[in-house]
Order: structure tokens, then C-alpha cells, then sequence
């Protein structure tokens, strides 16, 4: 049953490739694990198999939001036996759901972007470079300026069409999760910096013919994420970031700190970033508390004075 369940997940809720691929992937993997346990089949799964499914990931030293993101897939899939009458319970009823805790996100300093951003204009602007290695280059660097200006999730990067380098206004619209529209800013830099690795695919009809800003080699589609990803970490090691340190999420994260840092409103940055609730936005407001308890120690009387 788990075909029909992406194809209703697919067809009538819209589901994304990405999320489906997730579905999947959570959904066999619970599979495997109860016929191991002598069940036949996930259909026909009982409360204490998915119970026992659940611990054996917390042994295993998966995350609770890992967990957590297991029993929301089981949930909607036995939902939807349910509404088929393929059952007539809901075995993940009474299993709760796993306790988080809520870590701050990863993020870099204003300073290791500087770096970041540094190495890869260097790169970009190095000679005597085959023509491969110079469009490389000018599209990391493009990558960089792109994800730390606009906040963008990978995802959205991959598939901003080459028509925004066209516009001169200083934001412009992208689809995030659910379809929902929101404006993003665009720097000068990364303009100039999208602009300069498009030049260098100028004259190769495939890539006139290809509407994304960063296209797969083949000119077939956008390029994949997981190699922008393995760019952004080779560039990060070669200039002193540790690739567990470094990823597009982590610019993003950095993104919306440093604007806070900055005296961005909190508002302002759920906007940016997309977020449906302003609950998702406020892990960031420990960077407000530690700017908040800065002021005060360096500016209030009792503070000053040990009281």
C-alpha cells in the first residue's frame, strides 16, 4: 500500500518530489523492520511493531526530530488506510511523539562568511584556468554571494530562473515550500557574480535554451543540489572551514542571524525566510537575547555597579 499512498500524496496534496523520496524511504525502511519482526507487511502493523520500531531508532542514536519526522510519515499512512477502509484503526494513535530538543541552529560568523565569500571571488578571478574549471568557479562563487544575500533554501536556489539577473530591482519573487510566493532580496554582489558566470556560458545554444540561473552540466535541468552542496564544502575546507561546518542550510542560518544581529526585526526575517509560522523564526531569537544582555550589562547602572 505504500504506491497508492504517494501516488494520493502526490496527486491530490501536491506532495514534492523531495518529500515523497522522504515518505519512501521512512515508510520501507519501517517495512523492513516489522516483517524482520515476523509481521507481513506494514498494512498490517500493530501498535507495539511501530512502538518497538521507534525505540530501536532511539537505540540506534537517531535524533528525536529524526524520529519524530518517522512517526509523522507512519501517521499520514495509516490515516489513509484508514479513509481507504483498508483498516479500521489507527495503530499510530497512541504512540507519542518523541520529545525535542530544540538546538540552536548552526551558524557561521560574520567572519568566516567574509572568508568564505573572499575565497570564492579569489577563485572566480584566479587565471589561467580551463574553460570547465573558470565556470566552476564563477558558479560557486555565484552560489556563495546567492545563498548568504537572499536566505534561500537550496532547493529554491536550484531553480531561480536566469531572468532575475535581468531585473534591476533589489528583490524579486521565488516559490518556496507549499508554493508560497514570497520577495527576497538581491544584492549587487550576487547579481554581478550571477551575471559574471552566465557570461562565461554565452555562446553554447543549450545553455540560451536552459531557463535555470544554475543548469546541470548537460543543459538538461537545474543543477543538483547535492553538487552545489560538495562545492560549498570543498571551498569551505580551503579556506579554513570544516566541512561538518559548512552547508547551504548553514548559510541561510547565518543569513538570518547576522540580521538580527544587525537589528533586524524578527518579523521582517519570518518574512524572508519563508517561514508559515513565526514559532519556526524564533529559535533564532537567542542571538536578540545575547545582544539584548550585552546592552544591558555594558549600560545599566546596577549592572555597572555588581548589583
Amino acid at each position: 500500500m505504500i504506491e497508492p499512498f504517494l501516488e494520493m500524496m502526490s496527486a491530490e496534496r501536491g506532495a514534492a518530489a523531495n518529500t515523497l523520496d522522504s515518505y519512501r524511504r521512512d515508510l520501507e525502511d519501517t517495512d523492513r523492520f516489522v516483517r524482520a519482526r515476523g509481521v507481513g507487511g506494514l498494512h498490517i502493523a500493530r501498535t507495539a511493531d511501530l512502538s518497538a520500531y521507534l525505540h530501536d531508532l532511539e537505540a540506534q542514536g537517531f535524533a528525536a526530530s529524526s524520529q519524530s519526522r518517522r512517526l509523522s510519515a507512519l501517521r499520514q499512512f495509516f490515516r489513509f488506510l484508514f479513509a481507504e477502509s483498508v483498516r479500521s484503526d489507527d495503530p499510530t494513535g497512541v504512540i507519542a511523539s518523541p520529545k525535542k530538543q530544540r538546538g540552536l541552529p548552526r551558524h557561521l560568523s560574520m567572519d568566516a562568511v567574509s572568508r568564505l565569500l573572499e575565497a570564492a571571488r579569489g577563485e572566480a578571478l584566479e587565471g589561467h584556468k580551463t574553460p570547465a574549471r573558470a565556470r566552476r568557479t564563477a558558479r560557486t562563487h555565484a552560489m556563495v554571494e546567492f545563498l548568504y544575500a537572499t536566505g534561500l533554501r537550496i532547493s529554491e536556489l536550484t531553480r531561480l530562473p536566469v531572468t532575475i539577473l535581468h531585473r534591476e530591482e533589489p528583490f524579486f519573487m521565488v516559490k518556496g515550500k507549499g508554493g508560497k510566493e514570497r520577495l527576497v532580496p538581491l544584492s549587487d554582489s550576487a547579481r554581478s557574480a550571477g551575471k559574471t558566470y552566465r557570461a562565461l556560458l554565452e555562446g553554447d545554444e543549450r545553455a540560451a535554451q536552459c531557463p535555470f540561473l544554475f543548469p546541470d552540466d548537460g543543459f538538461s535541468g537545474p543543477v543538483a543540489r547535492q553538487v552545489l552542496a560538495r562545492d560549498l564544502k570543498a571551498l569551505g575546507v580551503r579556506c579554513g572551514i570544516a566541512a561538518a561546518d559548512l552547508s547551504p542550510h548553514v548559510l541561510r542560518h547565518a543569513f538570518a542571524t547576522h540580521l538580527l544581529e544587525n537589528g533586524a526585526d524578527l518579523r521582517v526575517v519570518q518574512q524572508l525566510l519563508g517561514h508559515a509560522d513565526i514559532s519556526t523564526t524564533q529559535v533564532y531569537t537567542h542571538v536578540m537575547d545575547e545582544r539584548l544582555h550585552a546592552l544591558v550589562s555594558a549600560h545599566h547602572p546596577l549592572a555597572a555597579s555588581g548589583n
